[in-house]
């Protein structure tokens, strides 16, 4: 059984370095979500540069996003950014992975954020792992978990 991934504590997390050298992935995944609003589809989640909007869910509920990766790759920095700027509401996110060596999903982290706009409107998560032959990458969001009528989005998922 492969170890399992390393991840540092979550906290304060300054915006990622500029030099950082994220994925590309287009090239590298194919991209799965449950649903998706047309105005805010999941690849813009993915761009590097300021201005983009994200990904956001056309229908309220738990949501899934999965990148299938065409050959292994190696992952050692998980980047997410979640916004939520007009409710208050409590969400949990959870991220699994799959490799070559085991093709069973095993948990990398899971986490809550309380957003209480304006003041709590936007919250960051920078995971450092040791992702070896990484095949697949779900992030699993379940926007309210009082179930609330909120729909899933994510402003910024980045990989390195």
């Amino acid at each position: 059984m492969p170890g399992k991934p390393v991840i540092d504590k979550p906290g304060a997390v300054a915006t990622p370095a500029e030099d950082q050298q994220w994925l590309d992935l287009a090239p590298l995944a194919r991209v799965e979500c449950s649903s998706e609003d047309p105005a805010f589809p999941i690849e813009t989640a993915f761009k590097t540069h300021a201005g983009s909007n994200g990904w956001q869910a056309m229908e309220p509920g738990a949501q899934a996003v999965r990148l299938l990766f065409h050959t292994p790759v190696q992952i050692r920095l998980i980047y997410l950014v979640f916004h939520e700027i007009e409710v208050a509401r409590i969400q949990e996110f959870v991220l699994r992975w799959r490799s070559v060596a085991d093709p069973e999903a095993r948990e990398i982290v899971r986490q809550r954020f309380t957003f209480s706009p304006p003041g709590t409107a936007e919250e960051q998560a920078l995971y450092t792992v040791e992702l070896g032959g990484l095949t697949e990458l779900e992030l699993s969001i379940v926007p309210e978990i009082s179930g609330g009528p909120a729909r899933a989005s994510l402003a910024q998922f980045r990989l390195a």
